[in-house]
């Protein structure tokens, strides 16, 4: 094997930066898991989106403002607490169910009443009364109806008729109209969907809407304890290799009332979503993939012909996924543009109506997003990680895909807002050493106006602000270079012995060391806690992460757990080749799929790590969902050793650290039975861990808990490495 190498790129360090009379503090448990107490950052503004081309909309102590792009001058749009009737039925204009775009009309939803509220006569008016609970109440584009679903069904409300039409009759608890089925929400429509799968067309006479038929698919219980007798809670959840709901796409006509199903002839075990209409209203585009997730085709079906057409069909030996936002974008003309990992990193591809391709950005680097295009001009706005896969930055480039041009300047990971024809973008920008800036840039990068800076002098009492950070390779033995960053204790001494913590997530084009502040997987203040306790916070991506493209990703194909454990294998080998690490202290923790890497590190790992902890872990590969563990794994039938060599049971004989293992028992992500199953394993072999259940919670722990959850984290570190904890 070779030896393990350090490559560092020039260090991105906090050193002494600052001098300050007196002693420094250090952070409290409640700055770091609940926010109280004195801010060591200063709070961002948050900018909703764009009016139009010189105008964006912006909170400004908890109002909204239009704000003019270039002068930041700024005019009132609303107030949340201008109409008592909202405040008394605890609504607020920040947080509607649905709103026009120029936040004229807002909708709310309580109980089984749908209510209106009009901004420019400030009255809040009941709508309608309906039969039940409705779910996501939607403006048409021109403002004047309302599309919600109700008990299965597809509903509109015509607001200036007063009149309500069902589009759909069959709904029930196994029919869908309209109303995601779980394992779509989850997978395939994303979060940010609410479960609705329905769009309007432009033009507000049409509504696109998928049907789920989930009667097949296996009923999984949870159980809540609360009451004498506790209660079930049951949902429709398919399993790796179970039957998954069946899905067709309908057509509405308001006006008729009157449904179009669009006829698919690969109709055996397939998976639909659909990412837009035509500008014209006259034709829909939707996505089929097969079950096996290696065969994806976009079609168009024309309403008045009633046709369909292959517009674009992509297979991979490993596997293909929907375009989302970011991925594909309509032009008038109906040609396309798309993002694709098909050629092993994931670039842009313009695609005309006749079929014919042209990749129009390539190389060892991905495009993480298409952020704006502005059609008249024919240019195309992208985000990507081209300097570094560490790095974002914002570009531009023709349709040709020549003369590309970075439009940020600044190193590090910058995150935009796009004006609609890409006229302004708002740069969000950090990096390690860097806390979050805000600026406004034309779109040739100029700088037109700066709009907040993050970094606040507080940090200069605190001891974090003499914490080195050090971003990083680690190479591995078969030539991989791992992207990596670490946290080390203020007052770092290479003659003294360390503890580290190893923070992961794994999963497959996931990636958490970045050249940024850092949250989420990062652990906002919590990698700066640990560091002034004296522990080594570390961050490392593996082989399937994003950095590495699609190439990357493959290589995780049918056999999860595998790269992951040599990955980070290899990493613990390097850490031991350094005289200031306590090799006897070496700990791992993850969420997610980051619990189920931490939990087979402490199993198949057992010789490399001695603690650690994992979050709502996936435990075995045949008890999550269908569509994301077939995608890599393909079915247990038709890979059972993939299955068998991936599961953490498989190597619970081997277990010897010591595990805290935490779940939250209403978890519909990831269930309980995984954790449960897991310790009673270990358990069987005569052996302990630490497990902490968090009743009525789900696949985050959050409330009151939320404290608990991370206080007991840290203490389980300071636990074990010091023997000390924190009360």
């Amino acid at each position: 094997m070779k030896r393990l190498v350090l490559i560092l790129i020039p260090f991105l360090i906090i050193g002494v930066l600052y001098t300050y009379a007196g002693e420094l503090k250090k952070l409290s448990l409640e700055q770091v898991i609940l926010s109280k107490g004195e801010k060591l950052l200063k709070p961002l503004p948050f900018i909703s989106g764009w009016a139009d081309d010189k105008n964006y909309f912006q909170l400004i102590k908890g109002k909204l403002f239009k704000v003019d792009a270039k002068s930041g001058t700024s005019q009132p749009v609303l107030d949340p607490k201008a109409n008592k009737e909202l405040v008394k039925k605890h609504f607020s204009l920040l947080l509607p169910a649905d709103k026009t775009p120029g936040f004229n009309k807002f909708l709310f939803v309580k109980g089984k009443t749908i209510f209106l509220f009009l901004r420019g006569e400030n009255k809040l008016l009941p709508l309608i009364e309906t039969g039940g609970t409705p779910k996501n109440p939607t403006f048409s584009p021109d403002g004047k109806k309302i599309a919600y679903t109700l008990a299965g069904n597809l509903f509109v409300f015509d607001i200036p008729g007063k009149k309500e039409t069902q589009l759909t009759r069959d709904g029930s608890s196994d029919i869908l109209n309209g109303y995601a089925s779980w394992v779509y929400y989850e997978e395939i429509l994303g979060r940010r969907s609410r479960y609705k799968a329905f769009r309007w067309s432009p033009d507000s006479t049409q509504i696109a809407f998928m049907r789920f038929d989930q009667g097949k698919v296996p009923v999984f219980t949870m159980y809540r304890a609360e009451g004498t007798y506790g209660s079930l809670e049951k949902m429709r959840y398919p399993k790796p290799g179970f039957p998954n709901p069946a899905v067709t796409i309908g057509i509405a006509n308001i006006k008729g009332n009157q449904i179009q199903w669009i006829p698919c002839k690969d109709e055996k075990d397939h998976y639909l979503a659909f990412p837009a209409w035509d500008k014209k209203s006259n034709k829909i585009y939707f996505q089929w993939m097969n079950r096996d997730q290696e065969h994806l085709k976009i079609l168009s079906y024309e309403l008045g012909s009633q046709k369909i057409q292959q517009v674009y069909e992509e297979k991979q030996k490993s596997w293909v996924e929907f375009f989302d936002t970011g991925d594909f974008y309509l032009l008038k003309n109906e040609d396309i543009l798309i993002r694709s990992s098909k050629d092993g990193w994931f670039h842009i591809y313009y695609i005309s109506r006749q079929g014919k391709e042209r990749q129009l950005t390539s190389g060892e680097w991905s495009v993480t997003g298409i952020e704006c295009v502005n059609e008249k001009k024919k240019r195309i706005y992208f985000s990507a990680g081209k300097e570094a896969s560490t790095e974002t930055d914002f570009y531009t480039t023709g349709y040709n895909g020549k003369k590309i041009k970075k439009l940020t300047d600044f190193k590090g990971t910058h995150s935009v807002t796009v004006s609609p024809s890409g006229r302004y973008f708002i740069d969000s920008y950090s990096s390690l050493n860097t806390p979050t800036r805000i600026e406004l840039r034309d779109n040739r990068g100029k700088l037109v106006r700066k709009i907040a800076d993050s970094y606040s002098p507080v940090i200069k009492k605190y001891l974090v602000s003499t914490a080195k950070i050090e971003l990083f390779k680690i190479k591995t033995g078969d030539g991989f270079e791992l992207p990596a960053a670490w946290y080390l204790p203020p007052g770092f001494d290479k003659n003294k012995k360390y503890p580290v913590v190893l923070a992961v997530y794994g999963g497959p084009g996931s990636s958490i060391v970045r050249n940024s502040y850092g949250g989420g997987y990062r652990r906002g203040l919590q990698k700066f806690f640990l560091a002034q306790e004296g522990i080594i916070n570390l961050f490392v991506d593996n082989r399937g992460s994003a950095h590495f493209g699609k190439k990357g990703m493959a290589s995780m194909h049918r056999r999860f757990g595998k790269w992951e454990m040599y990955d980070y294998i290899q990493v613990v080998k390097y850490l031991r080749t350094l005289s200031f690490i306590d090799s006897k202290k070496i700990g791992i923790i993850g969420h997610s799929y980051g619990g189920y890497v931490a939990a087979l590190a402490l199993t198949y790992g057992a010789d490399y790590f001695q603690y650690g902890i994992s979050g709502s872990p996936v435990i075995d590969w045949a008890l999550y969902d269908s569509v994301y563990t077939e995608r890599y794994m393909d079915t247990p039938q038709d890979n059972p050793e993939g299955y068998k060599n991936s599961s953490t049971l498989t190597y619970a004989d081997k277990y010897k650290g010591m595990l805290r293992i935490t779940h939250g028992l209403m978890d519909d992500n990831v269930h309980a039975q995984n954790t449960i199953q897991f310790v009673d394993k270990i358990l069987s072999t005569g052996k302990t861990l630490e497990l902490m259940l968090y009743p009525g919670d789900r696949h985050g722990i959050r409330g009151k808990k939320r404290f608990e959850y991370y206080k007991s984290d840290i203490n389980f570190w300071l636990k074990n490495f010091f023997g000390r904890k924190i009360k």
